[in-house]
């Protein structure tokens, strides 16, 4: 029973660190939002688009979808980390004979 709070309690510990570094890289990926958190954006210059705003936005400017799904995944990360914590009180509780 112990073994199995420790094992879970290391496991939310590790997951919830990783949250915030997960949610940068993200972001850097998609591309929606430089260093500054200004939203990049994409202009019509003499016919050929300039991206202002950030460096290299590939995925935000061609495929904003595409960008927001790739935002979805920290929530999902987190949701993942809930369970773990719902699973490992569960089983405890069963182990100790209260549920």
């Amino acid at each position: 029973m112990i073994s199995r709070l420790i094992g879970g309690f290391v496991s939310i510990l590790l997951g919830v660190s990783l949250i915030g570094p997960l949610s940068t890289q993200v972001n850097t990926a998609s591309g929606s939002t430089n260093a500054t958190g200004t939203t990049c954006t994409l202009t019509e210059g003499t016919g050929v688009p300039v991206q202002t705003g950030c460096a290299d936005a590939s995925l935000y400017l061609s495929a904003s979808w595409g960008a927001t799904v790739l935002k979805l995944v920290p929530s999902f990360f987190a949701l993942g980390i809930l369970g773990i914590g719902i699973a490992v009180t569960y089983g405890s509780l069963r182990d100790a004979g209260v549920v």
